[in-house]
Formats: structure tokens, sequence, C-alpha cells
């Protein structure tokens, strides 16, 4: 009997762990809560192969919404956010921080005829993605689906969500944090410093 080839998610899980991206210990993540995993997404962003193949598989499936302009936020989706639009053929923009506030700056701009496919590489309490949304739609432009990469815990953005890799990870609120309470040391590796 022939075996069937590996899902992209299972191909894309591999990936991920022979790249070392799959670190164990304690993390604070960049929601604030505490886990034992921790997904160092960058090293997935850092080969442009990879990155390809991933937004080649984001794209193919987001195509049925017919975005024409992809929004991520940054700093780290900016990367996948720019392939899946190539992909797509649409611009690509990215939403940054402002005095602590999510904005378009560097003189992106959305109106109405905007229908935006919001892409992040990995979620896990979607506070990213939430602020895209509300940038976007605050601008004018619909969101008519999101996308990304890994997602960590089952979050709802009331919108199509397509997820490459659910890749469930447990984590806890800092105050409930069982590595806290056993003194393990904590590190920060992620891009958002609460």
């Amino acid at each position: 009997m022939k075996s069937q080839p590996p899902s992209f998610a299972e191909r894309l899980a591999a990936e991920l762990t022979a790249r070392g991206a799959l670190l164990e210990g304690h993390f604070r993540l960049s929601s604030g809560r505490h886990s034992a995993r921790f997904i160092q997404k960058f090293r997935m962003l850092e080969d442009p192969r990879l990155v390809e193949e991933v937004a080649r598989a984001i794209a193919a499936r987001a195509r049925t919404f017919e975005p024409n302009v992809v929004v991520s936020a940054a700093v780290g989706g900016i990367v996948l956010g720019y392939e899946v639009a190539r992909q797509l053929g649409t611009l690509a923009i990215f939403v940054e921080k402002e005095r602590g506030v999510a904005t378009l700056r560097r003189g992106f701009r959305l109106g109405p005829s905007e229908r935006a496919l919001v892409v992040e590489d990995v979620v896990t309490t979607g506070l990213s993605v939430r602020e895209v949304i509300e940038v976007v739609r605050a601008s004018g432009a619909s969101v008519v689906a999101v996308a990304v990469a890994v997602r960590r815990e089952p979050v709802d953005f009331g919108l199509p969500t397509i997820a490459l890799l659910d890749l469930p990870v447990e984590s806890y609120d800092a105050s409930a944090c069982p590595l806290c309470a056993r003194n393990v040391p904590l590190a920060e590796p992620g891009s958002r410093r609460t």
C-alpha cells in the first residue's frame, strides 16, 4: 500500500524542528503570557526558499477572498506579508507602532476600495493581528481574511482565517505560571516588550 505524502502542515512542522525553531524552557511571550515552549519564527523567515514556500501556500488559499492588498505587522510579519503579496500580485504594506499606538506610517494609505488580507507569521493571543485589523478598518478598508503560518492557540478574529500549521502550545498568565513557581529562569526572546 502506497503511503500518502506528508501534508504541508507536517512539512512545515518538520522544517521548524530541523531548524531549531521550537525552543524548550521558560519564556515570556510577546503577549506577556508565559510558556515552556517558544517558536523562534525568524528561523523560518531567515530562509527565502522556505518563506516563498510558506507564502505560496497562504496565497493559494487566500486567492478565493480576492484581496488587493496585504497588510502585516512590523517587524516579524513584514517579510512574510511581502512575499504573500508578491505571490498574489498585490501591494504589501505594514502597520507599526508610533508612540505605542499601531498605525500606518511611511506614507502608506488605505481606502474603501481596498480588500486587505492580514498576514502574520506566528499567532498566540492574536493581539498584533487585532491591532492590524483595527488600523485597516479605521482607514476605511475592509479585511477579507487573516492568514497565519503558525497558530499556537485557537484564536477567533471573526473573519475567515487561514492557518498553515496549528501547533498548540500551553501558555499561562504570569501570575499563575507553574514555571515561575518552580523558579525556572525566564527568557524574553520575542519582539514585543510588555
